[in-house]
């Protein structure tokens, strides 16, 4: 039995959408049951149950919210994160936000999480289109990445850390919080992790470099579901 681990947003689903049902469908009945299964984002549980459903969240060994800082095992609570963002630094978000030129704003700027907060310019509130927008608009400025290295420089030393996430946000979370901690729940070897935001500051990359350390395993960076989907049918399949 093969292990895998698998961000969600961009990964599984669309971002902040629900999974494809063909999709979904071959997931839960061909590829849990034959593997060791976990789900590891930045997102909280409802969210996740939203996106790819309670048959799945319940199926998978865990499902692991908030960056792991909230994980759930089939279900039940297992473990979850009291840490708060700090109230100096949430001023300082409200300054990068009132500073940003993206001009549209949609509400819940800043969403606490459990152990974890997300930041978003363009706000929690935004429709798809909207999203899309500050997408393109972030793929040319590249805000997120100059606003989490400059939290980074003024923060780190504080012991808090930002990391871009998702199509529109930022993950901000005490350091050694991040997707690395999960690999103590992960104790095979020959591990293969998809997520879609593998690059250095991107908040699969802690994962990725702790996975690098066990023999075997892998990461794969891919750039939608659809992505996910072929490769995994290849690795199933050939």
């Amino acid at each position: 039995m093969m292990s895998y681990v698998f961000d969600v947003d961009g990964t599984l689903t669309p971002s902040r959408g629900k999974m494809n049902k063909e999709f979904h469908d071959w997931f839960l009945n061909e590829f849990v049951p034959s593997n060791k299964v976990y789900l590891v984002t930045g997102s909280d549980y409802p969210k996740t149950v939203e996106q790819v459903g309670k048959e799945i969240c319940e199926s998978v060994e865990y499902v692991m919210n908030c960056s792991g800082n909230h994980i759930w095992r089939h279900g039940k609570e297992h473990m979850r994160s009291e840490w708060k963002l700090p109230e100096m630094m949430e001023e300082w978000l409200e300054a990068e936000l009132a500073n940003s030129t993206f001009p549209l704003r949609t509400g819940t700027h800043i969403e606490h999480r459990t152990g974890l907060c997300n930041f978003s310019i363009v706000g929690r509130g935004a429709t798809m289109g909207e999203r899309k927008l500050y997408k393109e608009f972030d793929e040319s400025h590249e805000e997120r990445s100059y606003i989490a290295k400059v939290f980074n420089e003024n923060f780190v030393k504080h012991g808090v850390i930002a990391q871009v996430a998702g199509d529109t946000g930022i993950d901000i979370m005490e350091v050694g919080k991040d997707k690395a901690q999960v690999a103590t729940f992960l104790y095979e070897e020959n591990i293969t992790f998809f997520g879609d935001k593998m690059e250095e500051g991107g908040n699969d990359w802690p994962l990725k470099k702790e996975l690098d350390k066990k023999q075997g395993s892998q990461s794969v960076h891919v750039d939608s579901w659809e992505d996910t989907y072929e490769c995994l049918k290849l690795m199933v399949y050939n």
